[in-house]
């Protein structure tokens, strides 16, 4: 019973705080990820584990929707972390380093934007990727947790203030369902962010 207490209580403490360092980062990521697909490119996401999860969610909720009031059309957005024979392939053939970065070579276009889960944000095969989509003129957001080695290469970061995984694993959650949201707003309702 102790450890349900003491979760919720650091869930509490980290809630306001993520809020504010956040909001501008969350929504200056949905109007980035907005005008990517008004200008019809596309959403690059990628992460391990948990993160991998995360890049798949996020991934889907942009292809199907979030919001049900909302009829509209598929949104351009694919997971890296979903293509079981690339992976595999990239990391027998190559590096496990490249897996992510080998797909943004092939896939990723100037203007499309790279949408990156990395917990610690020193994951090799994030950083790769990160990198190669700035030489390629990719947009870049990252959702991590304190900062971290690649905070500052991102176009734009989206931090939970803590070290603890799973916490930032929970807010990232929070952090991107709230960016889908005002992504549909921002393209189906017109909502203007100032």
């Amino acid at each position: 019973m102790d450890v349900v207490r003491i979760r919720f209580a650091e869930l509490k403490v980290i809630l306001p705080e993520f809020e504010e360092i956040s909001a501008f980062a969350i929504t200056s990521a949905a109007q980035l990820i907005a005008n990517t697909f008004k200008s019809g490119h596309k959403i690059l996401i990628c992460g391990n584990g948990g993160s991998a999860a995360d890049a798949q969610h996020l991934a889907a909720e942009f292809v199907n929707s979030m919001s049900k009031d909302i009829e509209r059309t598929g949104l351009p957005a694919i997971s890296l972390s979903t293509d079981s024979s690339i992976i595999t392939a990239v990391a027998n053939d190559r590096d496990f380093s490249q897996i992510f970065s080998r797909q943004v070579e092939a896939l990723g276009n100037r203007d499309d934007v790279l949408v990156i889960f990395s917990t610690s944000g020193e994951s090799k095969n994030c950083i790769n990727a990160l990198r190669l989509a700035k030489n390629k003129g990719l947009k870049t957001i990252l959702f991590t947790g304190r900062e971290s080695s690649i905070s500052k290469q991102a176009s734009i970061s989206i931090q939970v203030p803590t070290s603890n995984t799973q916490h930032i694993q929970e807010f990232h959650v929070i952090a991107y369902h709230i960016m889908v949201e005002l992504v549909e707003n921002i393209l189906y309702k017109g909502l203007l962010i100032k």
